[in-house]
């Protein structure tokens, strides 16, 4: 047995109930096989059994108080998983879905994904089972609050440096930011997805969705296609999904089809002009049914369903993990669907993944797809360093160029170990080896 089939191994039995943790693992150490020959110095070092076990992993209570005077308890939890390549990064979840085995997939996929981007980050991910929805602002400040009073020591703009994720978007930063500011007297790039006036950076809450589309593109252009003209099928109603659709629409492309946890949308004449504006302010009440988008645009919903049965040229998922399973591959395939590529992290099972591979469809994994937010999250820590602020322009311009050099490198890593035009044997490799090597040139620790 080779020793990553052990570590496998290992890590189901170890880690038996976080079933998102053990689903990562496996599908990113099946694809790192071919490095055991090339790279005998990691097995000898161990990486491969080090790499799957985080730097260390902090729980703690919060206690707040609602609008009423009722003291509630949540879990907060900050994984920091891997900082061989630089501070720990990555985003706060605030969700009921919330628990150790979510955040670590989220933490050990991030390490990849930050590594790719070319940047100095290292990985890590965060939240609480805390859900924001339906509570009043002065609720979730003080929520925010006592969560950064707890994890303010365990952070800082060369330690761990969190940003925002589901259920965390610029107002949850503030209120965070606010408190660490406080409780510490600094006012340091500690946090991304700030504010414009306050250290943030252009694009940011677009960044992700951007960056899924400028990485498409890419895949497209390998068979001669471009968005130009197509019809994309996508999923969610946030901050990704709203990227996706700028992006999308402004590359001549249609995007038919939102989806919220109340059902999905069809719109046909594309989700473009005042229906993005309409995503916007939506985004922004945190509200996120999407029946109201049909309501007020008159299309049809879907309540209860996702729509990945309606026959389109793409599919971006872009809500959850694991919400594209092997009948929703198999529907997509059947209608023809042309490109899968991913914008939240690992949303398809891995029975779906190996569908659209087998049956030759152009798939980008999210750790490749998605590190368009991260990416720009560390452009914001740069400019954050040296006290300045680039342009719109100038971010989208260097976000476009990240997109395009982590595209390519994973066909070119793909092709030299032997999987050519496999996005997510290369992915996977290329973020391993460069982590992998910091690992094994900073010792045993």
């Amino acid at each position: 047995m080779s020793q990553i089939d052990e570590v496998i191994a290992k890590v189901k039995e170890k880690d038996k109930d976080q079933p998102e943790f053990i689903q990562a693992v496996t599908e990113v150490l099946t694809t790192l096989k071919p490095t055991e020959e090339k790279h005998p110095e990691f097995v000898k070092a161990k990486i491969y059994e080090r790499i799957v076990e985080p730097d260390r992993i902090i729980q703690f209570r919060i206690a707040w108080m609602d609008d009423n005077h009722n003291v509630h308890v949540n879990r907060g939890y900050r994984v920091q998983f891997n900082n061989a390549i630089g501070p720990y990064k990555g985003g706060l979840r605030f969700h009921p879905s919330v628990n150790v085995g979510v955040i670590k997939f989220l933490g050990f996929e991030q390490t990849f994904k930050n590594s790719l981007t070319t940047l100095p980050m290292g990985g890590g991910k965060g939240g609480s089972d805390f859900d924001p929805r339906g509570r009043s602002d002065a609720e979730i400040m003080r929520f925010c609050q006592a969560f950064m009073t707890e994890l303010f020591r365990h952070i800082g703009p060369d330690t761990d440096v969190p940003a925002g994720d589901i259920g965390v978007g610029i107002k949850e930063i503030g209120y965070l930011f606010g408190q660490y500011k406080k409780i510490v007297n600094e006012f340091t790039g500690v946090l991304t997805g700030k504010g414009l006036t306050w250290g943030g950076s252009l694009i940011r809450p677009e960044a992700t969705g951007f960056g899924v589309v400028y990485f498409t593109e890419e895949v497209l252009k390998t068979k001669g296609m471009s968005i130009e003209g197509k019809t994309v099928a996508i999923s969610g109603f946030g901050n990704v999904a709203w990227g996706v659709v700028q992006k999308v629409a402004e590359l001549g492309g249609k995007v038919v089809t939102l989806s919220g946890p109340d059902g999905f949308i069809y719109d046909p004449d594309g989700v473009k002009g005042e229906k993005i504006e309409y995503m916007r302010v939506m985004r922004a009440s945190g509200r996120d049914r999407v029946q109201d988008y049909a309501d007020k645009f008159k299309v049809k919903f879907e309540p209860n369903k996702r729509p990945w049965s309606v026959p389109v040229d793409v599919a971006i998922p872009c809500a959850t993990q694991n919400e594209l399973d092997i009948e929703d591959a198999k529907q997509l395939v059947k209608n023809g669907v042309k490109c899968v590529v991913e914008a939240a992290n690992m949303p398809c099972t891995l029975d779906a993944m190996k569908y659209f591979q087998e049956n030759k469809i152009l798939f980008g994994p999210a750790k490749a797809a998605n590190a368009g937010g991260v990416a720009v999250s560390g452009l914001e820590m740069t400019q954050n360093s040296m006290r300045l602020s680039w342009s719109r322009e100038e971010v989208d311009a260097k976000l476009r160029e990240i997109m395009i050099k982590i595209h390519n490198t994973c066909l070119e890593t793909a092709e030299a170990y032997g999987k050519p035009g496999d996005y997510v044997t290369g992915a996977n490799i290329a973020g391993f080896l460069k982590v992998a090597d910091a690992m094994l040139a900073q010792g045993v620790l």
